[in-house]
């Protein structure tokens, strides 16, 4: 039970920084205001401010504990799309996104499969880097049915304008609503591209991935992702059966 409790205290402060509540150098509550707010003990309350420190996501001085100036905390690029059909943006507070392509292109063959089209078919491409600061927290690329352009424009534009909102109008005017989302991590090397992006050496450690978005009448969204070493990574499962989506529960 001491276990979980520091686990969701650690959870509950990490989502407050990472939701822009508690900005970099705020001070995070003591031991004793944990203890208190939680109906805690004081050792389950310093466990949770340790767990953060050892992530990076906090520092401590004699003066007290502080959100880390450059706290290395980002969402799921799924948890993202999700904040974006919500809220309409895919950035927490203090977070910004640079959109390096956005353009109708023939996929790459898995890409092709993916959304069932034939040879020569067009989909739309979305290429952006997400940073906080100097930070650079997260490349990723979106794919688009080719048609979903001609219905909102605003997915060819690379202006910084045009982000807010935008998954939100997709949604809306195509009438679509996702029934399906799977996710897939895999840790690897970053490549070239990649690194330029990311800031980092060729070859750095990076987590990368892919989240879909389908109905009945096939593919909406499909994402792909990485992001850089030394980047804590935080989300919420369903420890009593499989991860519901929207309402529908992820087959296996």
């Amino acid at each position: 039970m001491a276990e979980q409790r520091f686990m969701d205290i650690a959870a509950e402060l990490r989502d407050r920084i990472l939701s822009g509540e508690l900005g970099p150098g705020d001070k995070v509550p003591t031991v004793k205001e944990l203890a208190a707010s939680y109906r805690c003990a004081g050792a389950t309350a310093q466990r949770a401010l340790g767990q953060l420190a050892v992530e990076g996501v906090v520092r401590t001085s004699p003066r007290g504990t502080f959100v880390a100036d450059e706290a290395p905390v980002s969402m799921t690029p799924a948890e993202r799309a999700g904040l974006a059909r919500r809220t309409g943006s895919v950035l927490t507070d203090g977070e910004s996104v640079v959109v390096t392509a956005a353009e109708l292109i023939v996929p790459p063959l898995y890409v092709a499969e993916i959304f069932d089209l034939d040879h020569g078919d067009q989909v739309v491409r979305r290429e952006y880097v997400v940073g906080r600061g100097k930070a650079r927290l997260m490349l990723a690329v979106d794919w688009f049915p080719a048609h979903f352009a001609a219905l909102v424009p605003d997915l060819l534009s690379t202006a910084p304008g045009k982000v807010h909102g935008l998954l939100s109008k997709v949604l809306e005017a195509t009438g679509r609503a996702p029934t399906y989302a799977r996710d897939d991590m895999h840790a690897r090397e970053a490549d070239q591209r990649e690194a330029g992006h990311l800031g980092i050496p060729p070859g750095a450690p990076t987590l990368a991935g892919a989240h879909r978005w389908s109905d009945e009448d096939g593919m909406i969204l499909y994402g792909e992702w990485c992001l850089p070493p030394r980047l804590t990574l935080s989300y919420q499962t369903d420890p009593g059966g499989a991860v519901e989506r929207y309402g529908q529960p992820t087959p296996e």
